[in-house]
């Protein structure tokens, strides 16, 4: 749902051609991710469909006419209201990390060797994100901060789990 609300948010800015879309969601949002160029055509195709952006004028580009994309008061509204919306702190409360654990409780392994593996990986990550933040624009700094928490949030939880494991073992296998 993010990429459809980005898109309208950024012709609500000004309207534009699917190229300078797919460049602007790159900059502020693809980071690591860049966003397929069909799936931009394809969504604001949807858009159009839906009445939220129309087809403004349209002009010569390198192959066929490049179409100017315009919001539409129906997409302004869908992204006023999705801005004023929160977002759930934790939509799932299963995670990979936990259905490891328990699985290996489940079949009699040592789940600290995984969280072990997993603690490693999560620190140099970190140290990534810490580089990106300390030599990186503001919003590359602001995603590595968002990063960085979430996985001093996942260590928390893995020390957390590491001294409850004998509970958890006595609970997953009776």
């Amino acid at each position: 749902m993010t990429v459809p609300l980005a898109l309208l948010g950024l012709l609500e800015r000004e309207s534009s051609h699917g190229y300078d879309l797919k460049r602007d969601y790159d900059t502020y949002f693809g980071r690591g991710k860049p966003l397929p160029a069909g799936q931009v055509y394809s969504t604001l195709g949807r858009l159009a469909r839906d009445g939220k952006v129309e087809v403004g004028e349209t002009g010569p580009g390198s192959g066929p006419d490049r179409k100017r994309y315009v919001i539409t008061e129906l997409g302004v509204t869908q992204v006023e209201s999705w801005l004023t919306e929160p977002v759930a702190g934790e939509p799932h409360l299963q995670t990979v990390l936990f259905t490891k654990v328990v699985l290996a409780v489940l079949l009699e392994r040592d789940p600290r060797v995984y969280l072990d593996i997993q603690r490693a990986a999560h620190m140099e990550r970190m140290r990534e994100l810490t580089e990106l933040r300390r030599t990186g624009s503001t919003i590359d700094s602001l995603l590595a901060d968002h990063g960085v928490f979430h996985l001093e949030a996942d260590l928390r939880w893995m020390d957390q789990t590491v001294a409850r494991l004998a509970a958890l073992a006595a609970e997953v296998r009776s």
